[in-house]
């Protein structure tokens, strides 16, 4: 995976510290772990809006994981491109098909330390169905899934959970659902109603 800016360790504590001053002063609240595990899938849920990204990020550096995200191609262009990367971002042609399931089975096997945040919805427009990319990456790699949220009702951000995949998509699909039931995204009328 490439370099963060996770891997400068001075900026990476500043970078923290601002983080958490930006959460207090929208009064916002942390909650939640990550799985004991260097490795692991976080669901970004619900995706409703723009400022998903920056109150994502601000809770990951609260947090101190070092997480890398997956996001369309379009909010990588120029003068945007180095700076998303640096933050952790790899983008996504979703126009074209390019194997991301495998490739990112490929680098949870390559790499010793990995997080990888998935947005499910793939869009950030009403849809009824989530896409399961993410189950099928975690259970490829056999890698525990983290239930990452975002709930702007309650201006909480975190980790609820985190369940290993089973193999059995249907029965696992349906305990993250309930999971995020009760998660309010900034536009709930956009928010995913069901998965497949």
């Amino acid at each position: 995976m490439h370099y963060t800016i996770f891997d400068t360790p001075i900026l990476r504590t500043i970078i923290k510290l601002l983080s958490i001053f930006c959460l207090k002063i929208t009064e916002w609240q942390v909650k939640g772990k990550m799985p004991d595990s260097p490795k692991c899938v976080v669901i970004a849920a619900p995706h409703t809006s723009n400022w998903d990204l920056p109150y994502t990020l601000f809770v990951a550096f609260a947090m101190d994981i070092k997480m890398f995200w997956m996001g369309k191609d379009a909010i990588f262009k120029q003068p945007f491109n180095k700076l998303f990367q640096w933050l952790g971002g790899i983008p996504i042609d979703r126009s074209k098909s390019h194997n991301i399931v495998q490739k990112s089975i490929d680098q949870f096997q390559q790499n010793d330390n990995l997080v990888l945040a998935i947005p499910p919805s793939g869009t950030r427009q009403k849809i009824m169905y989530w896409k399961t990319g993410f189950y099928h990456i975690a259970n490829g790699a056999n890698v525990p899934i983290a239930l990452g949220f975002l709930d702007y009702k309650n201006k909480t951000g975190g980790i609820g959970s985190s369940l290993h995949p089973t193999g059995d998509i249907e029965a696992d699909m349906e305990t993250i659902r309930k999971f995020y039931k009760n998660i309010t995204g900034k536009y709930p009328l956009k928010s995913i109603s069901s998965t497949k």
